[in-house]
């Protein structure tokens, strides 16, 4: 095998590769999928755009409707627009020590379960995800 065919051959696979790891799932949201490439970083909407090209490329204002709720960028979608639905949170819980009430308030669940699934063409998140209220629970 000579270095051409090996370096053709080498970035064949590093493409497929990456489009297994970076590729929107069968029927997974676009919330979900955001959520899931962050573990690859955040530089804009990135992600969010990549799901949209591929996915629901007629869905031309969804920068602009991510902006409105917050999202300049991948991370901000969960910072200010989107939060898992209540039912996954890890609940608040109180208890005493030493004869004082402490308080520790809900968290974002560990791990969410599996995406349950959005439209063809859709942009919108599956019943995982819930606007943001403003200033918490």
């Amino acid at each position: 095998m000579d270095t051409g065919s090996l370096v053709t051959d080498t970035e064949r696979e590093l493409r497929i590769l990456s489009s297994a790891l970076t590729d929107p799932h069968d029927g997974e949201c676009l919330l979900c999928y955001v959520h899931r490439m962050l573990e690859f970083g955040c530089t804009g909407l990135r992600w969010a755009v990549r799901y949209r090209d591929l996915k629901a490329p007629r869905v031309t204002g969804l920068e602009r409707r991510l902006g409105a709720m917050g999202g300049y960028c991948d991370c901000e979608i969960f910072l200010n627009g989107y939060e898992p639905a209540q039912e996954l949170w890890t609940p608040s819980r109180e208890y005493d020590e030493d004869g004082v009430t402490y308080v520790d308030d809900a968290e974002w669940p560990e791990q969410l379960p599996a995406c349950r699934g959005a439209r063809a063409g859709s942009t919108k998140g599956c019943t995982l995800w819930v606007r943001r209220r403003r200033g918490g629970w």
